[in-house]
């Protein structure tokens, strides 16, 4: 009776923060499956590879945060892109770290994440953007930003950042909300500018000591010359053998993986990619 219970329980509309959730029982039960067992199991591991090694063999899949004519949250575990990954993981994170276990705690802090000032209003509210992503989660206490003005952060990115308002019609609620697009195109403007450091991925191939800035379990963004964008890819660090290698979720590999081959030579095939800015969960 006990366990019909709690099934019937994972069927039960969850509200996260005022907002109505889109997610499956099974995604549901495997979060909490996951929550409940790391206090078990995860000792004085890293939390952020322990969580994301939940996941290792996960499809790629992009797009999952479209579905529907309106926003709402959506918890999208059997299906995974490289910014859901990331968000799940952190998401887990923050709750193992304040010893909460349920599917709404989950919940509430992947909508604190993911939407600007963790306030859902509509597709303008998400924060498309890493570097709006890392502000804004930097802002409310969740990340630190990792930076110096020394080596290895060598280089300086300037923001210039307009490919959604440039490109309407490649995102489904744009296209179908024209009254969005000077919405986002305020908020491009007004990031536009801005200059970050970041270590360029000629340096990526350092010891640990040269890039004792970067620790396991960092999530990093990777910089793109690709016009109009900031970042073409975000996933987690960790350290193997003296080499840096990436946690993601792979759109070449078409799943979750932790890359055999190390983060610079991942990169150095990556011809528009420029290098890295990381971010530190707190």
């Amino acid at each position: 009776m006990k366990h019909l219970l709690i099934i019937m329980l994972l069927f039960l509309p969850v509200t996260a923060r005022g907002q109505n959730v889109e997610y499956t029982a099974a995604d549901s039960a495997k979060i909490v499956k996951i929550l409940c067992k790391a206090t078990i199991e995860a000792g004085d591991k890293n939390r952020m590879i322990y969580f994301g090694k939940q996941f290792l063999g996960i499809p790629y899949v992009a797009h999952t945060l479209e579905e529907g004519d309106s926003e709402h949250l959506i918890v999208n575990i059997h299906g995974l892109d490289c910014t859901t990954f990331v968000e799940t993981v952190l998401a887990l994170y923050l709750c193992d770290k304040n010893n909460e276990r349920t599917f709404k705690d989950f919940c509430n802090h992947l909508g604190k994440i993911r939407y600007r000032q963790g306030k859902m209003t509509d597709y303008t509210s998400r924060l498309h953007y890493f570097t709006w992503w890392g502000e804004d989660n930097e802002s409310m206490g969740l990340v630190r930003q990792v930076t110096n003005n020394e080596a290895p952060f060598t280089a300086i990115q300037t923001i210039q950042i307009n490919y959604m308002s440039k490109h309407p019609d490649y995102y489904k609620h744009l296209k179908a909300n024209p009254n969005f697009i000077p919405v986002i195109r305020r908020y491009e403007q007004a990031s536009n500018g801005k200059k970050y450091r970041y270590i360029p991925k000629s340096r990526l191939n350092g010891s640990s000591q040269e890039l004792r800035d970067v620790h396991t379990g960092d999530i990093i963004s990777i910089i793109t010359n690709k016009d109009g964008l900031d970042t073409s890819h975000v996933g987690i660090v960790f350290w193997d053998q003296g080499k840096l290698h990436l946690m993601h979720a792979s759109s070449l590999q078409k799943k979750v993986v932790m890359d055999e081959k190390t983060f610079y030579d991942y990169s150095q095939a990556q011809k528009s990619h420029l290098g890295i800015r990381v971010y530190r969960p707190l």
